[in-house]
């Protein structure tokens, strides 16, 4: 396996699966370059599959139609994957099929103010990543000057338990989906998380959107699901996240190399899973608060690391040296480590395109009995 990053020094470069490991410009700088050097990669190497999984997915989206014949690019195309991406885009993409989502408005609009004088509220972005932006508010707060931006949401605050998803689908059927949960946070981002099995209403919820976009590859949303058990999508990541640690290595692997003849992915046994060096510094920051700190220990110790491996131990053993590009800019330019690790390959729309976030884009048709 061949990885292609803007770090020099990353955790997966010392892993025993790696080959090489190539240092390319950041996309959200430089995208002609960073495309420029995924394609003369591609070709020298002779790589005969693209797989993004991070935020980096809808900058690589870009490669269609550059690469040689025989090279394959797992990825939606652009404009599916820049739309689902803008959560209003995303919010009125979901409710035009009847899909249940939390009231949404972009900033400058008068529904915005009119949400936040009613009910409990959020600010965030469109096109934010890791939590980075995200506001909980009161109602009554009033809406800053900031928030009624062009291209800042006000969103309607639900009450409920948050559940997270990751979907591989192929022309608009699920493959799987892994629903889960989070058990220890950074910020907003959940650093250890379980899986969970009592929410079919959410995964017949993604299986309604995945048909009515036709989609194939990874998806992912974040539901709040209600006391009555409805989930409502406040989000989609049209990428790969943490669900991916639930789903059968081999099988994922078939289904992402050969997708036209992928068959469904099998669910691990394991439940819990956690980034471990995270998840410690969390359990730690709770030390004097003993509740809380009891219950992140108990989560600490009863979930499975996802870097370590007995056979391929160095990501895990160096872990914090080959995360010093993201711990740098967490420690000595005050961010977090969410932003610290996507500030480089998140997604900015272009500036010149007014209209891209109210096409919903979806085939209507598509919609099946129960909407």
């Amino acid at each position: 396996m061949i990885v292609a990053e803007p770090f020099g020094a990353h955790v997966c470069k010392v892993s025993r699966a790696v080959s090489k490991s190539f240092r390319v410009p950041a996309p959200n700088t430089d995208p002609a370059g960073y495309l420029t050097a995924l394609e003369n990669i591609v070709r020298t190497e002779r790589v005969d599959i693209v797989v993004p999984v991070s935020e980096e997915a809808l900058h690589a989206s870009k490669l269609a139609g550059r690469l040689p014949a025989g090279t394959q690019l797992y990825s939606p195309a652009h404009a599916q994957l820049a739309r689902l991406h803008d959560k209003l885009a995303f919010n009125r993409a979901a409710a035009a099929i009847g899909l249940t989502v939390p009231e949404t408005h972009d900033g400058p609009d008068a529904g915005a103010q009119a949400l936040a004088d009613s009910a409990d509220y959020i600010t965030k972005p469109a096109h934010g990543c890791s939590g980075i932006g995200v506001s909980l508010r009161r109602r009554g707060d009033p809406l800053t000057p900031a928030d009624r931006k062009p291209g800042m949401l006000v969103q309607a605050r639900l009450p409920g338990r948050h559940v997270s998803s990751f979907t591989v689908a192929r022309d608009g059927d699920v493959l799987a989906t892994s629903l889960y949960q989070g058990r220890i946070y950074s910020g907003t981002v959940s650093v250890s998380f379980e899986q969970v099995d009592d929410c079919p209403a959410a995964a017949e919820w993604i299986r309604r959107f995945v048909a009515a976009e036709n989609y194939s590859g990874f998806i992912s949303f974040d539901f709040i699901e209600d006391a009555a058990g409805v989930p409502h999508a406040i989000e989609c990541n049209p990428r790969l996240t943490s669900g991916v640690h639930f789903m059968e290595p081999d099988g994922l692997a078939q289904a992402v190399l050969n997708l036209a003849a992928a068959r469904p992915i099998a669910l691990r046994k394991t439940r819990a899973f956690q980034e471990g060096h995270t998840a410690l510094l969390e359990v730690y920051g709770a030390i004097f608060r003993p509740s809380e700190f009891i219950r992140r220990l108990k989560a600490f110790v009863s979930s499975q690391d996802v870097l370590f491996r007995v056979n391929d131990p160095m990501p895990f053993l160096l872990f914090t040296p080959m995360s010093w590009p993201v711990l740098r800019q967490a420690l000595f330019e005050k961010v977090s480590l969410g932003e610290a690790a996507t500030r480089d390959i998140v997604w900015h729309p272009p500036q010149d395109r007014p209209d891209a976030r109210i096409s919903s884009g979806v085939r209507h048709d598509a919609a099946v009995p129960g909407t």
